[in-house]
Formats: structure tokens, sequence, C-alpha cells
């Protein structure tokens, strides 16, 4: 099947929703275990020095703070979310929507944690996959549990979506 706005549709409203799924299993994992969430106003500040040039920091953390870094860094992250989704039914094709199975979400989302590990964390000055962080491993073990949660979420929602958008040909 080719793509038309009902499957683009279909595919936002998956990423959105997988998104959202991520930002409320980290609110879970903050009220029952105290762990600390993602901060997407470094994400903002990191968008918000990429027109001056800087693209690579030595700490993110130490960079000059910018405004509407949180707004940025927010809105980043469900738009990076609704990159992948669209990624994701784009290798799978267009009838994974009306059709979802839980194998190629869950592997999409895994697969996914290259890119903090990868690009984030290293211009971030934290190293490649966290590697200059106190504890390398935890930080590992964070970032891929926050993707497998994307997996599932992309499957979750696309199983709602196909059920409440059916989209047609």
């Amino acid at each position: 099947m080719s793509w038309h706005s009902g499957y683009l549709l279909s595919a936002v409203a998956v990423g959105l929703g997988a998104t959202l799924f991520i930002d409320l299993w980290a609110l879970f994992l903050t009220r029952a275990f105290g762990n600390p969430s993602a901060n997407y106003c470094l994400v903002g500040r990191w968008f918000c020095h990429m027109p001056e040039g800087t693209f690579v920091h030595a700490n993110i953390a130490n960079s000059s703070q910018k405004p509407f870094e949180c707004t940025v860094g927010w809105i980043a992250h469900y738009v990076i979310g609704v990159i992948y989704a669209l990624v994701l039914v784009a290798l799978a094709s267009v009838d994974w929507l009306t059709r979802p199975t839980f194998l190629p979400a869950l592997l999409f989302g895994v697969g996914t944690v290259l890119a903090p590990y990868l690009i984030m964390q290293p211009s971030f000055g934290l190293g490649i996959a966290a590697s200059r962080t106190p504890n390398p491993r935890q930080a590992r073990l964070r970032s891929l549990m926050a993707h497998t949660a994307f997996g599932v979420g992309l499957y979750v929602c696309a199983v709602g979506v196909s059920y409440v958008v059916p989209v047609h040909a």
C-alpha cells in the first residue's frame, strides 16, 4: 500500500502516543523508585546552541542557558518520537499500521537507543554511550529501558490507533 494522509496522521498519532508512553513510564519510575527523569531542557539547550554553530559541548550542563530551552527540548522530544514512528512505518510498511505486530515495534524502539548513545550523549560531553558519566552502566541501562518502553509504546499506540482510526487505501 502507498502513503496517504490517513497513514501519515496515524503514524504521527503513534509517535506522539509512544513518546507520551515513555514519559508516563519515566513518571512511574520517578514516583515508585525515585529514578531521575531525563532532562529535556538540556536537549533544548543543545538545539538552541546549534544556530551559533555549537554542536558539541564539553559539558552541556555547564553551557550557557538559552531562552525557552525547556520548551524547545520538550517539543524536540515529541518531534523526534514522531519522526521515529514515521521511519518505523516506512520500514515495516504502511500495512503495519492496520495490523500492528509487537516484534517490529520493540526491535525498532530498542534500535533507537543508538541515537543517544552515538549522537546526543557524545554531543553533550558525556562520551559515547555515556562513557564519561559517573556511572556509565546505569546511564546506558536507563537509556535502553526508555527506548524499550518507546518500542512497547509504538505497538500499544499502533493497536489503539488501528481501532480508533481505521486506515483505508
